[in-house]
């Protein structure tokens, strides 16, 4: 038995991390080191518990869940011992078009408190409904909106004018 959740594990696993790993990037606002962190330890905190995810008629959610909690964790713990910095360090892309848009948005979402990062890569990147999204930061529905409302308002001041020389791409 021990081996075959072992193995259903490591096939879930195997499966998902690139994708939490994707939304660990844009948690993060590009910092990749730090994502694969965050995926690493969610996937440790999921491994513990697989018995009883594995049950769960989501585990895909619950893993996002797990890994958006971890995120809010550490930025709880990390504001207190370190400082962000204001800039990027140089990326390749697959894309040369894609870099100043990519960098653009990167960096507006990095300027963005960290609940609000989290409630837009939730809802919008990950697609996720509002009650969703709520339940994975263990906040009201109303805090939500709330969230989304004030992120969306304060990327288009970030973006202002800059996203629009970047749409003819």
């Amino acid at each position: 038995m021990r081996q075959v959740l072992a193995d259903q594990y490591a096939e879930f696993a195997a499966a998902r991390a690139g994708h939490l790993y994707r939304s660990a990037c844009l948690l993060t606002a590009g910092d990749t080191h730090l994502a694969e962190d965050l995926v690493q330890e969610a996937l440790g905190r999921l491994y513990i518990s697989w018995q009883r995810v594995s049950r769960v008629g989501n585990p895909a959610g619950y893993a996002q869940t797990v890994l958006t909690r971890t995120f809010l964790a550490h930025q709880r713990r990390r504001s207190s011992t370190e400082r962000a910095t204001d800039s990027l360090p140089d990326r390749a892309a697959a894309d040369p078009r894609d870099v100043p848009l990519r960098l653009t948005l990167l960096e507006a979402l990095g300027r963005l408190p960290a609940k609000d990062r989290a409630v837009v890569v939730l809802r919008y990147w990950e697609d996720r409904s509002i009650e969703e999204t709520a339940d994975a930061m263990n906040v009201s529905s109303a805090a939500v909106r709330t969230r989304c409302t004030r992120a969306l308002g304060r990327l288009r001041e970030l973006l202002g004018e800059d996203l629009g020389e970047y749409a003819r791409f």
